[in-house]
């Protein structure tokens, strides 16, 4: 199983856009998400500020801003292979 955590904002465009290419992608990988508001968490909104979204594959940094559907497949391929 493949963990996925997002790290993102209520309002954010980009956000959403990333949401999306996630969505798309994961049923084709057998893999979870967890989706992380830093709104109002001080820890987490000094860790990120605006420097969101951010998407940690298996507790990695994989993507910070965008990913392409191609660019998460080739990540998520490549966690399916260790």
């Amino acid at each position: 199983m493949i963990a996925l955590t997002l790290y993102t904002r209520n309002d954010c465009p980009l956000c959403h856009e990333m949401e999306e290419v996630i969505a798309a992608e994961m049923p084709k990988f057998n893999a979870r998400i967890q989706r992380i508001e830093i709104d109002g968490n001080p820890d987490l909104e000094a860790r990120f500020g605006i420097e969101v979204p951010v998407l940690f594959v298996n507790d990695r940094k994989a993507f910070k801003y965008r990913c392409t559907p191609a660019e998460l497949r080739k990540r998520l391929a490549r966690e399916t292979q260790s």
